[in-house]
């Protein structure tokens, strides 16, 4: 039974084995979307020019970066009879995909499609930032994407823009199986999600569904590498879109407080202005009253003073009489008839007289309340004017601030459509990725039951780096006899490059500290190579691994100070040292104690049993 056995010692070797392996086993087979899977066929004879991977990758940045500089709008870059991009994207346009289209013109002297994916890849690196581990993975989905479309016009024009639609056609979009038939008619679509999304810059969901998928599970060994890098992907796809849902929910919060007060404001102007309306519309009414009551008191006035003058006319004609009668009495002055004649005259013209002034009096005084009434009718009006004029006022305003709510609104309504298009787009990534990640764990049985038939005594374990300076690794099974891989783990984020092997399962540094990840001890088991344990304590992200005595040493992170800890081979924290240290200490286990660099850079040796700082005398 082997124990406690470090693979930091044959790194090297398993890294070159496995490469060797990963070399070997991954076939091109490509699936065209249906059950017959076919291979790419590329040229495997001499070259007269044998270019380097840089050169190679510098065909697609070369066309790249000239796309780069004008990413917003619609443009072309490269040589059209050899390599060449349209940037086909119409802001206008909504509800389908913008698309880049990387032609391979007919002098293109491409013949392999490892050779063409590093193009691809330097291309997405360059006008996207992509990393080039990322744009390596999106690389190759373009490419089975491409084949497994080719010529399917249909598809395209259901899903891609009409400026996209306008610059690709039937015999040339998508790419032949055949390298022969690349060169002036390969019309690579790359579909875009967000021109300034950076990670998601391009369409993912697009070009890994399920066709595309079961085209890659249709090679030997499942293109599992690429799937996995693909998960990677859009798993932090979706940490980057619940980070931005969460900044716009944030942001539509603000809104919605904005859009209450707007509301508010809104409520109170309508308030006023209804108030102001109603009560312009109670003076319009009683300055309408007021006027008929005025008009009516004007009649009345009128009919009295005509009824004072037909008095007045009757009073003229008894005076007349009596004038009269007077005349007939002064000139008979015996004539005792005469003289009660005209005594009863002028009786009848003093009252006549009496009648009309009393019907003048009566006039003048209706005229007198009609001119009051008049008066009041004009002041009424006058208020109803005013109050009208205040009541559009208030209208004006209440209008105003129902326009200030109602853009308020949409920018509310907006920054809410944006958080859930951001959530939406978060969950829809991690559900594709939890289900491919189902997939890729099945198909790994799978793989695993083809190994059985390998005897114990021909597989090995050993590591291998999964980025360009080694900080992250993997630990990989492989057959000793041949290299070629069996199984590669899951957990693809060791540290330190060093992992020891204690009976069923390796002991290891890892994890991330980006997003919800964090960085501990684990234990990863042997068979299936997944961790099953997890320490509790957080370790640093720089920290060695070591074994002394079947017990293991790592530096563990404690509000922001570190420590030298020791855990049992269940990842459980045995003792930690009080003495806070480097958090890339190197930790060397000495017959005299544990020498660590104290966190003011100096040497610090440990007691071994306790872990406390042994003092030198007369430091």
């Amino acid at each position: 039974m082997i124990s406690r056995k470090s693979f930091c010692a044959a790194f090297a070797l398993f890294a070159a084995l496995s490469s060797f392996a990963l070399e070997v086993n991954r076939s091109e087979i490509e699936s065209a979307g249906n059950s017959d899977a076919v291979v790419f066929k590329n040229y495997a004879g001499p070259h007269t020019v044998i270019n380097t991977v840089e050169q190679i990758r510098a065909i697609g940045s070369g066309v790249g970066t000239s796309i780069a500089a004008n990413v917003d709008n619609f443009t072309t870059a490269g040589t059209q009879n050899r390599y060449y991009a349209i940037h086909a994207i119409d802001p206008q346009e909504q509800g389908k995909l913008d698309a880049d289209i990387f032609i391979i013109g007919s002098s293109a002297s491409v013949d392999h499609i490892t050779n063409l994916r590093r193009i691809i890849s330097a291309y997405l690196s360059s006008v996207y930032g992509y990393s080039r581990a990322d744009a390596d993975v999106l690389a190759t989905f373009v490419t089975v994407y491409n084949a497994v479309y080719r010529g399917n016009i249909d598809y395209f024009s259901g899903k891609y823009k009409k400026i996209v639609m306008d610059n690709i056609s039937a015999d040339k979009v998508g790419i032949d199986l055949n390298y022969e038939n690349w060169p002036g008619k390969t019309q690579l679509v790359i579909p875009l999600y967000n021109v300034r999304g950076g990670l998601s810059a391009v369409d993912t969901s697009v070009i890994s569904d399920k066709n595309v998928i079961k085209q890659m599970q249709d090679d030997d060994d499942k293109n599992l590498d690429a799937r996995k890098g693909m998960v990677d992907i859009k798993e932090r796809e979706s940490d980057n879109a619940t980070a931005e849902a969460q900044e716009s929910q944030k942001k539509a919060a603000e809104e919605a407080v904005k859009l209450r007060d707007e509301q508010q404001k809104s409520a109170e102007a309508n308030k006023e202005a209804n108030a102001a309306q109603n009560e312009a519309s109670r003076a319009e009414k009683a300055a309408a009253d007021a006027l008929k009551a005025a008009e009516a008191a004007q009649k009345a006035a009128e009919a009295a003073q005509k009824a004072a003058e037909e008095a007045q006319k009757a009073a003229e004609a008894a005076r007349k009489a009596a004038e009269e009668a007077l005349k007939a009495a002064q000139a008979n002055p015996n004539d005792k008839k005469a003289q009660d004649d005209a005594a009863q005259k002028q009786a009848q013209a003093d009252q006549k007289q009496a009648q009309a002034d009393q019907k003048q009096a009566q006039a003048d005084q209706k005229q007198a309340v009609a001119d009051q009434k008049k008066n009041d009718a004009e002041q009424k009006k006058n208020t109803a004017d005013e109050k009208k004029n205040v009541a559009d006022e208030k209208k004006a305003d209440a209008e105003k601030q129902n326009e200030k709510t109602a853009a308020q609104a949409e920018k509310t309504a907006a920054a809410q459509d944006k958080a859930a298009e951001k959530q939406a787009q978060a969950d829809k990534k991690l559900n594709e990725a939890q289900g491919e990640r189902s997939e890729i764990a099945k198909d790994q049985q799978e793989i695993i039951k083809n190994e059985t038939a390998v005897s114990e005594d021909k597989i090995a374990y050993g590591l291998i780096t999964i980025d360009e300076i080694g900080a992250m690794s993997e630990i990989v099974r492989v057959n000793s006899e041949t290299g070629a891989l069996m199984k590669a783990s899951p957990v693809s984020v060791i540290r330190s490059r060093t992992v020891y092997e204690d009976v069923d399962n390796f002991v290891a540094i890892a994890g991330t500290n980006i997003g919800n990840g964090a960085v501990k001890l684990v234990l990863i088991d042997k068979d299936k190579m997944e961790i099953i344990k997890e320490s509790k304590e957080t370790v640093s992200e720089t920290s060695v691994l070591v074994e002394a005595d079947g017990s293991y040493y790592c530096v563990v992170s404690d509000n922001g100070n570190f420590y030298v800890g020791r855990f049992n081979e269940k990842a459980e924290l045995q003792l930690k040292s009080p003495v806070a240290v480097k958090a890339a200490t190197p930790i060397t286990i000495t017959s005299k104690g544990v020498l660590v660099t104290g966190n003011n850079g100096k040497p610090v040796l440990l007691n071994i049993k306790d872990l406390t700082e042994i003092k030198i005398s007369g430091k």
